[in-house]
């Protein structure tokens, strides 16, 4: 099933404002027949009580109007004039806008799914929303992914709310199933990060992707033990991370070289200093050395792969080259 983010208000909280306001209504009236009863008779002329109230009540707002009670003194008939055939007017208008907008919800919803279907392309799945899953979408929103560009696959109800209130185009299902990922059209996707919880889900994942796309589709996943990440770029990825042994690392450089870990965490923390980003080399730039350039560049990608400036080549910028650089994020 697929979720849009939401507009507004959702559908069942509207219909429960107008049950309430209808039922208030409906209170309002039997409390002003009830104080003024006496000005009421039914067809064997006797008085109403309280159960007469809202049965009169009732019959009124919702224009039924069986006449068998009715207002015989002037008060009675004034205050229907003034109060009981307004409140009919309006208890109207909530019942038909009510309907209005259940039906215009519904036509609108088809409608964003309808076109959503027609321009949807070259888009970037997430496969799941966990920790992992939000990091990814937050890298890609910083680096400039529009969040139309964005399709969240999670089998978690709670995950899927989530992800629609982040303003994201959410699917609800599990990743590991063909009819999910063509929900999500992944054959005409840019990319699929998986970010499961479990690296058996992601090897699966990642097979069924391959499977749909023939491998035209990128497949970028993560997984929590190195030991797994050799079976899951036979399954199909591309590039894999190992969360585990990054963070071990990490921990590592922590403790051996404190300033690293902070240099580190600035790169990956948006918004703190620094941050890596990528761009194309200029006209101008070709044939110069990568290290005289105005930008900080650490390292170049060439026909797909990752130069060090330290490699021999590298003294050079050549046509169609990527430049790595560190840019300021502040």
């Amino acid at each position: 099933m697929i979720h849009f983010p939401a507009i507004n208000k959702g559908p069942l909280r509207a219909l429960s404002l107008r049950l309430a306001a209808a039922v208030g209504l409906v209170l309002a009236i039997v409390t002003v027949v009830y104080f003024d009863r006496d000005g009421y008779r039914d067809v064997n002329e006797d008085e109403l009580n309280l159960i007469d109230c809202f049965y009169y009540a009732v019959v009124t707002l919702s224009t039924t109007g069986y006449g068998d009670i009715t207002p015989i003194t002037d008060t009675a008939r004034l205050v229907n004039v003034l109060v009981i055939t307004p409140a009919r007017v309006l208890f109207l208008i909530i019942l038909v806008g009510t309907t209005l907008e259940v039906l215009t919800e519904q036509y609108r919803t088809t409608l964003r799914l309808t076109r959503w279907r027609k321009r949807v392309k070259d888009h970037v799945i997430i496969c799941g929303y966990g920790t992992k899953g939000r990091s990814a979408i937050s890298a890609l929103l910083e680096n400039g992914v529009d969040k139309q560009h964005i399709v969240v696959v999670e089998r978690n109800a709670t995950g899927v709310r989530q992800a629609t209130a982040a303003g994201l185009v959410a699917i609800e299902g599990s990743a590991t199933r063909s009819s999910t990922l063509n929900e999500a059209h992944v054959k005409n996707a840019k990319a699929v990060i998986i970010a499961t919880n479990s690296d058996d889900a992601a090897v699966l994942v990642a097979l069924t992707v391959r499977q749909l796309t023939a491998g035209q589709v990128r497949i970028i996943a993560a997984v929590r033990e190195a030991e797994n990440a050799p079976l899951l770029k036979q399954s199909g990825a591309h590039h894999v991370i190992v969360s585990s042994a990054t963070a071990g690392r990490l921990l590592g450089l922590s403790t051996s070289a404190p300033p690293l870990i902070d240099v580190v965490e600035d790169l990956l923390t948006p918004g703190q200093g620094m941050a890596l980003a990528m761009r194309s080399a200029e006209r101008a730039e070709v044939g110069s050395s990568p290290r005289d350039l105005d930008t900080l560049v650490i390292a170049l990608v060439r026909r797909g792969k990752v130069v060090s400036l330290a490699d021999p080549g590298a003294d050079t910028v050549e046509t169609g080259d990527l430049l790595v650089y560190v840019r300021d994020d502040r």
